[in-house]
């Protein structure tokens, strides 16, 4: 029992302290948009493209397939590294964007990957 207990309290310990460390700074510039895409955007392989194009530009979030057919992107980088992941993604002979939404959103200085959410 005690030890479990010493174990337990060890691990909170560790998630205060990191929870103490300031967020790592952000690059310059940087800015954080949620995209929503309409148009022929579902399986025409959208998410995977996307995922490629903000890997090789350094960019980080996410993308995800909605019920109504549009494709949520949450974007994180520099604005003109924006454009062209939308430029890569646009290439593919079998996505057709039709309509894009963008709003801004807090930055968030933890992440560090882009995923394929659903």
């Amino acid at each position: 029992g005690a030890v479990s207990a010493k174990g337990g309290v060890r691990m909170f310990d560790f998630l205060r302290e990191k929870a103490a460390q300031p967020p790592p700074e952000l690059p310059k510039g940087t800015v954080r948009r949620r995209y929503c895409v309409q148009g022929v955007v579902q399986g025409v392989g959208f998410r995977y493209r996307a995922r490629y194009a903000a890997e090789s530009l350094g960019l980080t979030g996410w993308v995800c397939n909605e019920e109504d057919g549009t494709v949520t992107l949450e974007v994180q980088g520099r604005p003109e590294q924006m454009e062209t992941l939308f430029l890569r993604i646009s290439q593919s002979p079998y996505i057709q964007i039709q309509g894009l939404e963008m709003h801004p959103c807090p930055p968030d200085p933890w992440e560090r990957s882009f995923r394929v959410r659903g």
